[in-house]
């Protein structure tokens, strides 16, 4: 079998397996309609874009962006029956505005955005790839990077930071409460040799854990490894410009909705939104408003949206899932 034969099977058993998280209620909650645009900001393998251009085509577009440019191939072809009315651009859903108008007059009627998606995260494709380096189920290279083009990988972070950068990194991006002594482990251990494995480092993590700690639901490497893809990625930076760029694209009318995997997103898309509903935002001590703030949102969500046992039962990897929407309803 060639390497093309190889990696075709291969996009088509992802493609097989992929199970969009919250698809039905994101469904629902966008309400995707014909001759409408929509941007899937992180597309991933295609299981969501699939779903909105099923509900907005024949006359509607979807915009599908991802640093991953393997992640696009396997997207292009699960998208293949919508020829025509989808654009794949590789690329940061934070750059949203700049990625538009490079496209907007491809579009004779463009009037802006309906409707924005952005499933936040790791992807299955990156996680199930042991070259990717993104879990430590598998041994692989620890790589980490969503785009693989782009420079400092894990391995280059775990080795060459100091060790109260790593603590830092693992304190503040997995809210790690072992961070100095995993941290402490890691710097001993390369100083016999590099780290540059995921097992490796996962090995090492176990090794610095108290061991009463570890009978816990979740693996003791899951935080750590967690904080170092955020940190690679600058993930946390990209959802504070992403989410303003998404409203900003948006017209009114249009809905944003947002699935986010742990506390630090979603408490992001949670503050994000609640400040842009907000009629004032002046400091709590002043007592008259000076800040002339106008709401641009409307929160949909009083609570994040979660997922039903069976939707967990038949795919484990959403029991962590939060979605919250909200919808445009002025200018910003």
């Amino acid at each position: 079998m060639n390497v093309k034969t190889r990696s075709t099977k291969f996009q088509k058993e992802m493609i097989k397996e992929h199970i969009p998280v919250l698809v039905n209620e994101v469904i629902e909650l966008l309400k995707p309609k014909r001759k409408g645009f929509y941007v899937d900001g992180t597309i991933g393998l295609g299981g969501h874009a699939s779903a909105i251009l099923q509900a907005c085509t024949p006359d509607g577009h979807l915009l599908g962006v991802d640093l991953d440019s393997e992640a696009l191939t396997i997207a292009k072809d699960r998208l293949s029956g919508y020829k025509g009315w989808f654009t794949l651009i590789q690329g940061n859903y934070a750059d949203l505005n700049c990625i538009l108008k490079t496209i907007a007059s491809q579009f004779k009627s463009w009037d802006g955005v309906d409707g924005i998606l952005l499933d936040l995260g790791v992807s299955s494709l990156q996680l199930d790839t042991p070259s990717r380096g993104f879990s430590f189920t598998y041994d692989g290279p620890l790589d980490m990077r969503m785009n693989p083009t782009s420079p400092s990988p894990a391995m280059q972070v775990v080795n060459e930071r100091s060790q109260d950068k790593l603590a830092d990194i693992f304190k503040r991006f997995g809210e790690e409460r072992w961070s100095g002594r995993i941290a402490h482990r890691i710097v001993q251990a390369r100083k016999l040799q590099p780290i540059t494995t995921t097992l490796q480092l996962a090995e090492l993590i176990q090794k610095a854990i108290p061991q009463k700690t570890k009978g816990t639901r979740i693996h003791p490497a899951t935080r750590v490894f967690q904080a170092l893809r955020i940190y690679v990625n600058d993930e946390l930076k990209n959802l504070h410009l992403g989410l303003d760029a998404a409203v900003s694209a948006l017209k009114p009318g249009g809905r944003i909705c947002v699935i986010a995997f742990h506390s630090l997103e979603d408490r992001i898309v949670k503050e994000r939104f609640r400040t842009l509903a907000r009629t004032c935002i002046c400091p709590p001590k002043i007592p008259i408003c000076i800040c002339d703030h106008t709401p641009s949102l409307q929160i949909l969500t009083k609570r994040p949206i979660t997922p039903q046992p069976d939707e967990i039962q038949q795919n484990p990897r959403s029991r962590s899932a939060k979605l919250r929407v909200a919808v445009k309803i002025c200018e910003s």
